[in-house]
């Protein structure tokens, strides 16, 4: 047997010893064998670090009406749906903000709404729960909404009592019934509505109706803001006042255009076809923007399409809002009437120039000829001026009067109208509602003030890159008017942060409101500094120009200012492509107006040089910058230069001076600092020395302890062995005292043994003896 096993080991070696590769593969794989086996048996082997994750807890308080599934148990979420007409689920994470804070909300309206809706709320970040494994939420909180059996609607409005309060109640009544036709007229004067006929005399619930009830509930899931309302009508009197004379029939209101009613011909009648009809052929009068909880581009791809009415306006979805009915008939007004030959009435008179008392009256050819004919008859005075006679789709001439012939005017220029204007005017506006709670920084940056408890309606052109405000003094219809006239007298409103409080700075800061009046002051020369509070290299700046509004303190005749152009709009015409950026405005001459070098370095002397080559360019004769202005002499700028350069060379005799003081000082600090750190060095030579003592006191308390450890060590041995010896001297003691008294014993017992022997052998000795006598 031996020898078979040898021989079978031997012939394996050799073929092995034929094949060098097999032979490393073989050990290669050995090898990782021999290490992943002790490496698998020495980590199965250590013990879990990681605490396991805390138990959750209930997110509603339990006084709240929402039933809190802080588990995760989502198939008794599914459970208790299906009980109910309507429900709304809260899909939550703990540890969200936007969960929190949307908490409060779901709980006011669970409160109002608890005997009409059953309210859950489910834990989905609970990594044992079903809802963790079945959902794949990218953001919380996620609300759900089920009708009865249909669902999920999705609610992506603001996560607000009102707001959601407000869905939940459309969710509830999809639809509304229409007795009459007062109801039907006022339904559709309200809203942009879809109503259905459907005849119930042959069943409680027909099939076209429960198609017609899901579409409005699949309308819901895409338009959650409730643009499009559904209405049944039962009685066919009221149906025909819409054109309805069949069962199971469909019809869309439509304000601009022709309505229309659900082709059952072309389309099958189901609850998506329904809903995919209204959606597509809806008109928008006014669009509202509301936050989608997310970074959104939806406000930009919106201005993107044109000039945009932005309204921001304080609203509630659960109440009528009369400022929002007043913008939407502005809104219909304004796109309604196009190709109408109906005659317009005058537009508004316009002011051009308040300053002068000129302003711009508009007039309608075919009605306001009275109006017209007395211009004409103004135009050879000296009252009326520019008539401008030119052809376009209003028929209107544009006249340039005093202000005496306005006021006239006014009255019969006072019934402007912009109906159809959108159809006239090559500048089409959409109209677009925000709500000033949600959008209240938005509002800010376009330039409102205080807390918008008023509405702020603003026009947005981002391919002039302009916007206007409308004043609190001025009328929505003349704000649409004036914008969309040919030239447009409106001026670019500029948001700019508010004025600082006047004190008394070497470089001034100057703001979009003080901006005309600072740098436009034909009396000073003004050095601008354009900078950012993003831009680094501005920052860096700052001190150079504080020294040079140090040397030009107290000087009447030159400004040093600089203005944030991050935070304060300008005109176009003082803008500039890159920061930072200086510019120098001379006085008497502000449209020759100087960039400072790109090239050059800013600092002190080249922007000193810089002005002083600017500041002389004065023409040597008079000039007269304006009426009523004193002429300025050549003899005159320059001696007010010769003061100047007297002054600053005062300023530089002074600077040397305190430069030969500051050298002084700065010798005396060096020869400190030298002997400073010479200290230094000897004391850092003390402290190594002082640490090597240290290092060899802590050894030798070491050492020390350690023998001191032995030696109570030994001690505490030498104590044990002292207390054995007198626990054994003890017992030593007592065992010699015991054999003491044992001993003694015997001793008497010896002694009285040995006495009654003595007596016994005298009594024997006698008793011989008196034997022996006898």
């Amino acid at each position: 047997m031996l020898r078979r096993v040898r021989a079978e080991l031997r012939q394996a070696v050799n073929q092995m010893a034929r094949r060098p590769v097999k032979i490393l593969c073989c050990g290669a794989v050995l090898l990782t064998c021999a290490l992943l086996l002790p490496i698998t048996l020495t980590c199965g082997r250590v013990k879990s670090v990681v605490s396991p994750a805390r138990p959750p807890m209930r997110f509603f308080p339990a006084e709240a009406p929402v039933l809190d599934l802080f588990l995760g148990q989502l198939e008794e979420a599914d459970r208790l749906r299906e009980e109910a007409d309507v429900s709304v689920l809260f899909f939550y994470a703990p540890w969200c903000a936007h969960s929190i804070t949307a908490r409060q909300h779901v709980q006011q309206v669970a409160l109002r709404l608890a005997d009409q809706v059953q309210f859950l709320a489910v834990n989905c970040w609970w990594h044992q729960g079903r809802c963790r494994k079945q959902k794949s939420f990218f953001q919380y909180p996620v609300i759900h909404l089920y009708y009865r059996r249909f669902g999920p609607i999705e609610y992506r409005g603001p996560v607000r009592s009102d707001y959601l309060e407000s869905f939940i109640l459309r969710v509830c009544a999809p639809l509304v019934y229409l007795p009459t036709a007062g109801a039907l007229h006022s339904f559709l004067t309200q809203h942009q509505g879809v109503v259905g006929y459907f005849r119930f005399s042959w069943s409680p619930q027909p099939a076209g109706y429960l198609t017609f009830l899901l579409s409005a509930l699949h309308a819901l899931r895409r338009d959650h803001q409730g643009a499009v309302r559904f209405a049944v009508v039962t009685n066919q009197a009221v149906a025909e006042g819409v054109s309805l004379r069949e069962d199971e029939s469909v019809y869309l209101h439509r304000r601009l255009n022709s309505s229309l009613v659900f082709p059952r011909a072309q389309r099958n009648f189901t609850a998506q076809a329904v809903s995919d009809w209204v959606l597509e052929n809806k008109e928008s009068v006014v669009y509202w923007i509301q936050p989608t909880r997310a970074k959104s581009y939806s406000l930009e791809a919106e201005l993107q399409k044109g000039p945009a009415l932005l309204t921001f306006l304080p609203h509630n979805p659960l109440t009528a809002n009369q400022l929002l009915d007043q913008v939407s008939a502005v809104a219909l007004l304004y796109q309604s009437g196009c190709g109408s030959s109906a005659p317009r009435l005058c537009c508004q008179c316009v002011p051009v120039c308040a300053s002068s008392g000129v302003c711009e009256v508009c007039v309608q050819r075919s009605v306001c000829s009275g109006l017209h004919q007395s211009l004409q008859r103004l135009q050879s005075s000296a009252s009326c001026w520019s008539v401008q006679s030119s052809y376009t789709p209003s028929g209107r001439l544009s006249v340039c009067c005093g202000a005496s012939v306005c006021r006239g005017g006014a009255s019969v220029c006072s019934g402007a109208s912009i109906s159809g204007l959108q159809c006239r005017s090559n500048r089409t506006l959409r109209f677009y509602m925000l709500d000033a709670e949600l959008h209240r920084p938005l509002a800010h940056r376009l330039g409102a003030r205080g807390g918008l408890h008023r509405p702020f309606i603003t026009i947005i052109n981002l391919r002039d890159e302009t916007h206007h405000v409308l004043e609190p003094s001025g009328t929505l219809e003349g704000f649409i008017q004036n914008f969309s006239v040919p030239y447009s007298p409106l001026r670019r409103h500029l948001v700019g942060q508010e004025a600082p409080q006047q004190t008394q700075s070497l470089v001034q800061e100057v703001t979009s409101d003080s901006f005309l009046q600072t740098v436009m002051d034909s009396q000073r020369d003004v050095l601008l500094l354009y900078y950012s509070a993003w831009c680094g290299f501005c920052s860096v700046l700052n001190h150079v120009f504080l020294q040079l509004g140090r040397l030009f303190r107290g000087n009447r005749a030159l400004t040093v200012a600089r203005v944030n152009v991050g935070r304060n709009d300008l005109p176009w015409e003082f803008m500039v492509d890159h920061l930072p950026t200086v510019l120098f405005f001379p006085r008497h001459r502000k449209q020759m107006s100087v960039k400072f070098p790109e090239n050059t370095p800013m600092t002190v002397p080249n922007l000193l040089r810089f002005v002083l080559q600017h500041t002389g360019h004065a023409p040597w004769e008079e000039q007269q910058s304006g009426e009523g202005e004193e002429p300025v002499r050549g003899e005159e700028s320059v001696s007010l230069l010769g003061a100047e350069l007297r002054a600053l060379q005062q300023e530089v005799f002074s600077l040397h001076r305190v430069r030969e003081r500051v050298s002084q000082q700065l010798d005396v600090l060096w020869r400190e600092n030298r002997r400073l750190t010479l200290h230094t060095h000897t004391l850092q030579s003390q402290n190594q020395e002082l640490q090597a003592q240290i290092h060899q006191l802590e050894a030798l308390y070491r050492e020390k302890t350690h023998q001191l450890t032995h030696t109570v060590h030994r001690l505490q041995e030498l104590a044990d062995a002292s207390e054995e010896l007198l626990k054994e001297n003890t017992l030593l003691k007592v065992l010699l005292t015991a054999l003491s008294d044992a001993d003694h014993r015997q001793t008497t017992e010896d002694r009285q043994t040995t006495d009654h022997r003595q007596a016994t052998e005298e009594h024997d000795e006698n008793t011989h003896a008196e034997d022996e006598s006898s």
